[in-house]
C-alpha cells in the first residue's frame, strides 16, 4: 500500500522502499522515516498533495509523487 492510499487518521508501518529517487529517500531517512517506523497520515491536501504525517512526533509534509516509493502497511496503534 501507498501513502496516498491510506486514510486521514490511519496509522502505517513502513515496510520498505521502492525503487524512486534515492535522494528523496535519504532525505526521508534522515528525518526519522525508516523502516519498521509507524507513524500517522494527519492530512492530504485538498488535491491530494501534499500529505502530511506525523512522524515520532515531527510533522513533515511529503510530496504525493515522491512518497509512492515507501511501502506501508496499515496498523492498529
Amino acid at each position: 500500500m501507498r501513502i496516498r492510499d491510506m486514510e486521514v487518521g490511519q496509522s502505517a508501518r513502513i515496510v520498505r522502499f521502492g525503487e524512486g529517487d534515492r535522494h528523496y529517500r535519504q532525505k526521508l531517512i534522515q528525518m526519522g522515516m525508516t523502516r519498521g517506523v509507524v507513524f500517522s497520515l494527519i492530512r492530504k491536501a485538498p488535491l491530494g498533495d501534499p500529505l502530511e504525517v506525523n512522524c515520532g512526533g515531527m510533522l513533515l509534509s511529503l510530496r504525493k509523487g515522491e512518497s509512492d516509493g515507501v511501502e506501508v502497511e496499515v496498523c492498529q496503534v
